[in-house]
């Protein structure tokens, strides 16, 4: 992601490695036919951490690409207001 910083980058990846375990720990618990409480809190952790993950990137976006056009790297499409604001709405 060219429009985060490191420290955001690295916290995005995080959240998203994060979710990826916890995806795993659903499918396991689905295929060895887990309690139906345990799946569901999993389910839950999941989407709470890609949600996360989402309202960072676009933030992000936010914050380089429309605080400082210029900062955007080169080549890279630019995204409107009304197109971040799209974005942000397709996570709620």
């Amino acid at each position: 992601m060219r429009t985060a910083d490191a420290e955001t980058q690295r916290k995005i990846l995080n959240r998203l490695k994060r979710a990826r375990g916890q995806l795993d720990a659903v499918i396991r618990e689905v295929e060895g036919e887990g309690r139906c409480k345990d799946v569901v809190t999993q389910l839950s952790a999941v989407s709470t951490a890609l949600d996360r993950a989402g309202f960072a990137i676009v933030s992000s976006a936010m914050q380089h690409c429309l605080a400082d056009p210029a900062e955007a790297a080169e080549g890279e499409e630019q995204l409107t207001v009304a197109e971040l604001e799209k974005l942000f709405l397709s996570l709620a």
